[in-house]
C-alpha cells in the first residue's frame, strides 16, 4: 500500500525526512485519554491534542477516514488545561484524596505563567502523570498543491514495525472544518485510499500490543 502511495507522490514536493521520539503521558487510571485528550512530548516540545468540535457532522465516509483534534502547543496553556481536566475528574470521583487535590490546585494556581521548563517533570509528578507509551518514528513528509490549498502527507515507520500514512490539513481557529475534511477525502481518493475501513494509527497498534488493559478501556469508551 505504501509503495502505491509513493508512486502517487512522485509529483509531490518532498519537504523533509527525519526521526523523532514521542512520549505520551496520562494518569494511572487513564483520565486524559478516556476523554480523548492526548498529552505528548516530542523531542522536548509539548503538545496536547483535544477533541475538536465542529458545527456540523461529517458524512460517514469522512468520519471513518478522519480524526479531528484541536492542538495546544503552549506549555502554560497545556498545564492549565490538563489541570482543569484532572481537577474536574477528582471532584466527581470518590477515589481522590485531599493531598492529590492540593497538588492539582498548586499547578492550577500557576497557570498564567510558565511554571516549568520543557524538560522539567515536576508538574507531571504533581498531577500524577506517567509515561504510558514511548517510541521512535522515521517520517517522510510531502506537500500536494491543489486549487483549494496545500495538503501535507506524512509517511511514518515506527520502531515497533508499524507503517502508516497521514493526510493533514491545519484549520485555524474558527475555520471551516468540513471543508478541510472534504479536501482530505479528495486527496485520499486521489492516492487510491479507501474510506471503507478505518486505518489503525501508531498509537492504536502500540496500545493493542504493549498496553492491552489501556487499549480495552479505550475501546469500551469508543475512543479507539
Amino acid at each position: 500500500c505504501l509503495f502505491l502511495i509513493f508512486s502517487y507522490l512522485c509529483t509531490a514536493k518532498c519537504i523533509g525526512q527525519w526521526q523523532f521520539r514521542d512520549q505520551y503521558f496520562d494518569s494511572p487510571n487513564f483520565i486524559l485519554t478516556l476523554k480523548n485528550f492526548w498529552l505528548r512530548c516530542r523531542e522536548g516540545l509539548w503538545e496536547l491534542k483535544c477533541p475538536a468540535v465542529s458545527g456540523t457532522a461529517p458524512d460517514n465516509d469522512t468520519e471513518t477516514l478522519c480524526t479531528r483534534y484541536r492542538e495546544i502547543t503552549s506549555l502554560p496553556l497545556i498545564q492549565s488545561e490538563v489541570s482543569r481536566i484532572i481537577r474536574e475528574h477528582t471532584a466527581e470521583g470518590s477515589e481522590s484524596n485531599s493531598s492529590q487535590r492540593e497538588q492539582i490546585d498548586k499547578v492550577a494556581e500557576n497557570e498564567d505563567t510558565e511554571i516549568c521548563s520543557a524538560d522539567d517533570t515536576k508538574w507531571l509528578n504533581d498531577l500524577n502523570l506517567v509515561c504510558f507509551a514511548e517510541f521512535k518514528t522515521e517520517r517522510c513528509s510531502y506537500t500536494l498543491e491543489r486549487e483549494t490549498g496545500a495538503v501535507r502527507v506524512d509517511l511514518d515507520q515506527a520502531d515497533f514495525g508499524h507503517c502508516v500514512g497521514e493526510i493533514e490539513v491545519l484549520v485555524p481557529e474558527g475555520g471551516d472544518m468540513n471543508a478541510a475534511l472534504q479536501r482530505i477525502s479528495a486527496i485520499a481518493v486521489e492516492l487510491g485510499l479507501s474510506c471503507e475501513k478505518k486505518v489503525k494509527g501508531k498509537m492504536h497498534v502500540y496500545l493493542q500490543r504493549y498496553r492491552p488493559e489501556h487499549y480495552e478501556e479505550l475501546l469500551s469508551a469508543q475512543i479507539l
